[in-house]
């Protein structure tokens, strides 16, 4: 991994929650209230409670599994797993789980793509396996 992406993958994992809620907070203001986050990098795990202006409950929503990579031709992300308290909210997460979603090529954009990928590169299947079998040990 290039230095520039170990030194992303550290500025995402010493940035606050409480920052990320302000600053969402801040953007949404009369739309949204994030209430509750959480982005586990290792794990490729997003938690997010939101409540909607206006409304008087809060909605969970869960992203798991999710990576960014180069299939040769163009840049795809793809979330595995989805999930949401609220059954509208979880029959369009289905909609995106299980695709590799093409991400628009935009001029001046391909280096920071680049790295994107790099940074939510997705694990190989074997690697997870043999992590899991020396974890257990």
């Amino acid at each position: 991994m290039s230095i520039a992406a170990n030194i992303i993958r550290f500025a995402i994992k010493i940035t606050p929650n409480s920052l990320i809620v302000w600053v969402a907070n801040h953007v949404m203001k009369g739309i949204a209230e994030l209430t509750q986050f959480n982005f586990d990098l290792d794990a490729r795990k997003v938690y997010v409670q939101s409540r909607l202006y206006g409304e008087d409950f809060t909605i969970d929503v869960v992203l798991e599994d999710f990576a960014v990579f180069n299939d040769g031709e163009s840049y795809r992300f793809i979330l595995h797993s989805a999930r949401s308290d609220r059954p509208w909210l979880q029959n369009i997460l289905t909609k995106f789980v299980g695709k590799a979603w093409k991400i628009p090529a935009l001029p001046g954009f391909a280096k920071p793509l680049e790295l994107m990928a790099e940074v939510f590169a997705a694990r190989p299947p074997v690697l997870e396996a043999i992590v899991h079998d020396s974890s257990a040990e």
